[in-house]
């Protein structure tokens, strides 16, 4: 079978997909060799590819571990990405069983995969919406049946807010998001920053992912990501790399992967 026969409906598997492509770095199996080869050009500029999209997944598990132990039983996932190991409703679910969980994506085989696989499981539901659009997602009437606002939510933002190029509408994006959440929620953010990456080769890799749906990356400065948590209390360490974030185990340099890209992550509670 090809991969135009074995593509759901409304995807060409021809065109390269963040999702997939990220779903490839975390050496999984939902891609196409149109995101493979797309990736591997990524690994090319950025030899540390790999090692960011691991770490940005382990991020995820640590971060709802912590704020699931803190009480919060309501998880809002934006830019969810394809099913993979430790998913949200996953990790909060072992802390506390019944926690309800609403996935946003507007890739169609993200949404495809993810109805699929949370088919049976009644307190999590998969929607489709798109962050530049929060209003709409937050008065969505699926999630606004599904979580209350009226109690601590946890919005994940996880690397996705760098597919807006333009620094106001990520803000804005943002600060909707921030407005609308009641005490103790908590906002959970990870973006690309450039690391050890010149300018040349980070225009390198906007060509690549200007050639998907989501269009190019902006790698933005730890200043920029840190206005992101304004007004709301950081939790200890801040705002670090996502190696750092409560990392159980000091990783070996040795094991670290070559140099390039990083992703600067932070968890904020509403205070």
């Amino acid at each position: 079978m090809t991969e135009l026969e074995r593509a759901p409906a409304g995807v060409d598997p021809t065109v390269p997909s963040v999702a997939r492509m990220y779903d490839y770095l975390l050496d999984g199996k939902d891609n196409f060799a149109a995101d493979r080869e797309a990736a591997a050009q990524i690994i090319r500029l950025s030899p540390n590819a790999k090692e960011v999209a691991q770490a940005n997944r382990a991020f995820l598990g640590r971060a709802v571990r912590v704020v699931a132990e803190s009480g919060v039983r309501q998880f809002l996932d934006i830019g969810t990405g394809l099913p993979t190991q430790e998913n949200v409703h996953q990790v909060a679910g072992r802390i506390s069983p019944g926690s309800r969980v609403a996935y946003v994506d507007n890739d169609p085989i993200v949404l495809v995969h993810a109805r699929a696989l949370l088919a049976e499981t009644t307190d999590t539901i998969v929607v489709e919406g798109d962050m530049r659009d929060p209003k709409a997602i937050l008065g969505h009437p699926e999630i606004t049946r599904h979580l209350d606002f009226e109690r601590p939510v946890a919005v994940l933002l996880l690397a996705v807010l760098h597919f807006i190029p333009d620094d106001d509408q990520a803000q804005s994006i943002v600060s909707s998001i921030r407005e609308a959440l009641p005490s103790g929620s908590h906002l959970i953010i990870s973006h690309v920053t450039t690391g050890e990456l010149d300018n040349d080769v980070v225009g390198q890799g906007r060509e690549v992912y200007g050639k998907t749906r989501a269009g190019n990356v902006t790698p933005r400065t730890r200043e920029h990501i840190t206005g992101f948590f304004e007004g709301l209390e950081m939790l200890e360490p801040g705002l670090v790399s996502t190696t750092d974030w409560r990392a159980e185990d000091t990783l070996d340099p040795s094991l670290a992967g070559p140099g390039g890209a990083d992703m600067l992550c932070g968890v904020g509670r509403v205070p």
